[in-house]
């Protein structure tokens, strides 16, 4: 079986929240795909609840988007700590960490449940398993322990 980066990180060693580049893939005609990992809890110690972090999914599907360009997909980690970010080109982790801390602040603050996407029978395959309320209190932990664009040294942006 091939080799998963993911897989081959010391888990114990990182500190959450952060923001990692786990690789950039260049294609034949040279476009760049970068892979990040933006890690909201530290593993092993903790883990989002489904309805929340299904939640802050569909609501960082489009605030990502528009913050940054070139977003491609943003998928949570089936352990709940986190989502890969996959994108066209080489952002910086810390312009990632901007757009994603603006992001949790968003959710934190202003979003109302009418401003959720993909929350009815047609448009998610598991439309009954959000909650608004635990994805603005787990974006509210997470930006009072703030975002580092390391995760080894915790240098919060």
């Amino acid at each position: 079986m091939a080799k998963v980066e993911s897989f081959q990180l010391d888990h114990t060693k990182v500190k959450a929240p952060y923001v990692r580049l786990i690789t950039v893939e260049k294609g034949q005609k040279g476009d760049a795909i970068s892979n990040f990992d933006l890690r909201l809890v530290q593993p092993n110690e903790n883990a989002i609840p489904t309805a929340g972090l299904h939640t802050i999914e569909h609501l960082l599907a489009g605030l990502l988007r528009d913050r940054m360009d070139g977003v491609i997909d943003c998928s949570p980690f089936g352990c709940r700590t986190g989502f890969h970010l996959i994108m066209w080109g080489e952002p910086t982790t810390t312009e990632v960490a901007k757009a994603l801390k603006s992001s949790l602040a968003q959710i934190a603050n202003d979003i109302k449940w009418e401003d959720v996407p993909g929350t009815d029978i047609t448009s998610c395959g598991n439309y009954r398993d959000h909650s608004l309320f635990s994805a603005k209190q787990w974006s509210r932990d997470i930006l009072e322990k703030g975002i580092s664009d390391d995760p080894f040294d915790r240098n919060v942006i």
